[in-house]
């Protein structure tokens, strides 16, 4: 639930929680664990910073909290879903319903249009495609005239911002972006945060986002750092330059 500032009212229940979530790869002397009995879940109409060193874990737990990898142990909740008891089937349709990607290479299909990838989620869906809709979310994201350009004719910043428009399109419980700027210049960069941003302040998405950006970061509610497969720091919005320090002490 959220006030009516659009803000998280606090007691609510979480969009998407692990609890005792480990992961284990590999056997005997090869066996790595990336994750080590994880508690965290995120709030209706927050944007959270997922952060830490290399091999920390952090895009093990995005994937695992999305449904792109199952936790050895522990259980994951999207919208009160289990979905770790789902089959392959149900896994698929709830992926398809509740969770938006946004991804470092965007994943645009470079034959169709940026309003024909936008309307991909829906149209494999089988869902009707309000073209009006569509049309006024591109105009959201600046790009109201470039709707019938392929990926090609678009700048990088461009490109993420279709991806953008793309994970809005359904409406979803929450929005994963891994690492959303990783292949942006800094305007471009700028630009594509301040989307998220709008994202969650005016439509009340919940965004995770894995990033190793403190700039980046600095945008989010919340910033949680791991080290070793541990949360080992959970703050509410800190500074790039506060971001940077406590990187600093995980190093």
């Amino acid at each position: 639930m959220l006030d009516t500032s659009g803000k998280a009212i606090i007691g609510t229940a979480p969009v998407v929680a692990a609890k005792g979530v480990s992961r284990v790869y590999g056997e005997g002397d090869a066996q790595v664990t990336a994750l080590h009995d994880v508690d965290v879940a995120f709030q209706p109409g927050t944007f959270s910073a997922v952060m830490g060193p290399s091999g920390s874990g952090k895009s093990t737990l995005m994937h695992i909290l999305a449904g792109l990898d199952k936790p050895t142990t522990g259980v994951v909740t999207i919208d009160g879903t289990a979905i770790n008891q789902l089959n392959d089937k149900k896994l698929t349709l709830l992926r398809r319903r509740e969770i938006g990607f946004v991804f470092q290479f965007f994943n645009l299909l470079p034959m169709l249009t940026a309003q024909e990838n936008v309307t991909l989620p829906l149209r494999i869906a089988g869902e009707t495609v309000d073209q009006g809709e569509v049309r006024q979310l591109l105009a959201d994201v600046g790009l109201g005239d470039r709707a019938g350009h392929r990926p090609a004719q678009l700048s990088g910043g461009q490109q993420q911002r279709v991806a953008v428009a793309r994970a809005l399109i359904s409406k979803p419980a929450v929005i994963f972006a891994d690492e959303p700027t990783g292949n942006l210049d800094s305007q471009s960069s700028r630009e594509v945060l301040q989307l998220l941003r709008r994202a969650v302040d005016e439509r009340q998405q919940t965004i995770v986002m894995v990033t190793h950006d403190a700039v980046a970061a600095a945008v989010a509610d919340r910033v949680i750092f791991l080290e070793d497969g541990r949360i080992v720091r959970d703050e509410g919005h800190l500074s790039a330059d506060q971001i940077l320090d406590v990187l600093k002490e995980l190093q």
